[in-house]
């Protein structure tokens, strides 16, 4: 039997396989609201067969957002924007998928240009806003932030926790915090964009104690029975930043939390690295976390073949696995892959004529099919 199509539980919530939609950002959003173009990703999104689909990195304040498109739950019009898009989305989802969203804040790395407008800092005639950081160091040469004070501390950990109820009201099954990527709370995390000599700087427990701060406020507001987890950095991909180690220590201080997964990731903190990307590079730290803090754990990162995905969960490195930019070439990536493993997927009986097996002449296969 394979285990990527195994069930797998937590928290209360049973996922039917181990595939994780991962929360891709769509820079689409109107002043945080979801729309049209939400409603056709997701729904897509939930008909691929993943056993959790988690929406995009949402802000939990307008200056949280990344880009003017960023999705956001922080105003009643965010949350009935996705509520329309949430309940059309279940709709046309398998039984048992699970919903899940990723609650964030861009800090340094906000007030940018959507990627395909050229990715750089708001420039001035585009509406640029203020952003803050752990400390007054830009990301590269975006504009440099504002160091946060104790009022900005105390407002954005209560804008977590607002984010974190509208999304348990919306009915998500599963919240994450975005501890990652270059984002404020792994910004506090790391001596590379923390250099304070508050409380908040200095030692990895001090760097920790504001994201550890969120984490404990946000688990109060997430009722028992729903899933908390958490993305993390694995490494920095820089000596001087975070490495396996004391990204362990942060994963065990979120594990006694009450947080049931960790998803590990790695870089974003500081810009023009090197980093060694090949198929499942970031794999090793999904299982360098769980063998040294005994969390579930989310892999992530170049997945992109299904005897792969399988390895990871057979060999116990990880508990589920995420695609990101697989999914979006691929939304029917999981059928293909219960196929290549000999695995069962109910797939929707609308869609039936278009699996291969069911190809009128075996001639007619799926192009590549076979050989």
């Amino acid at each position: 039997m394979s285990k990527l199509f195994s069930p797998f539980r937590l928290a209360g919530q049973e996922f039917p396989n181990r595939i994780v939609a991962a929360p891709m950002c769509q820079y689409s959003a109107d002043d945080g609201s979801a729309n049209e173009w939400h409603l056709q990703n997701l729904m897509t999104l939930g008909m691929s067969g993943a056993g959790l689909v988690m929406v995009e990195a949402t802000a939990v304040e307008r200056i949280g957002r990344i880009t003017h498109g960023c999705l956001g739950l922080y105003s009643d019009n965010n949350v009935a924007a996705l509520d329309r898009v949430l309940k059309a989305a279940r709709r046309v989802s398998p039984a048992g998928t699970k919903w899940g969203i990723q609650i964030a804040h861009s800090g340094r790395k906000g007030s940018e240009q959507r990627p395909w407008e050229g990715g750089a800092a708001l420039k001035a005639g585009e509406d640029p806003w203020e952003t803050i950081s752990a400390s007054a160091l830009p990301f590269g040469d975006w504009h440099t932030p504002r160091e946060a004070t104790a009022g900005d501390l105390a407002r954005i950990r209560d804008a977590f926790v607002a984010a974190a109820a509208r999304a348990v009201a919306l009915g998500f099954e599963v919240i994450e915090l975005h501890c990652a990527h270059g984002y404020l709370l792994h910004e506090f995390l790391s001596p590379l964009s923390n250099q304070r000599t508050d409380d908040y700087g200095g030692s990895p427990e001090n760097r920790m104690r504001f994201p550890m701060e969120v984490a404990r406020a946000v688990r109060e507001a997430v009722p028992d029975g729903l899933v908390f987890g958490a993305r993390i950095t694995g490494t920095d991909w820089h000596d001087e930043g975070i490495d396996l180690e004391e990204a362990a220590i942060f994963a065990a201080a979120l594990k006694a939390t009450g947080l049931d997964y960790i998803c590990v990731s790695g870089g974003g903190v500081v810009p023009g690295l090197k980093i060694p990307v090949e198929a499942g590079y970031q794999v090793p730290y999904a299982a360098g976390i769980k063998e040294r803090t005994g969390i579930a754990t989310r892999a992530v990162g170049m997945i992109a073949d299904p005897h792969q995905a399988e390895e990871i969960i057979a060999s116990g490195q990880a508990d589920m696995v995420a695609l990101a930019r697989g999914l979006i070439d691929n939304p029917r990536w999981p059928w293909h892959a219960a196929e290549a493993l000999g695995a069962e997927m109910t797939v929707p009986p609308q869609y039936l004529r278009g699996h291969a097996p069911n190809w009128p002449g075996a001639k007619l296969a799926r192009p590549g099919a076979g050989r």
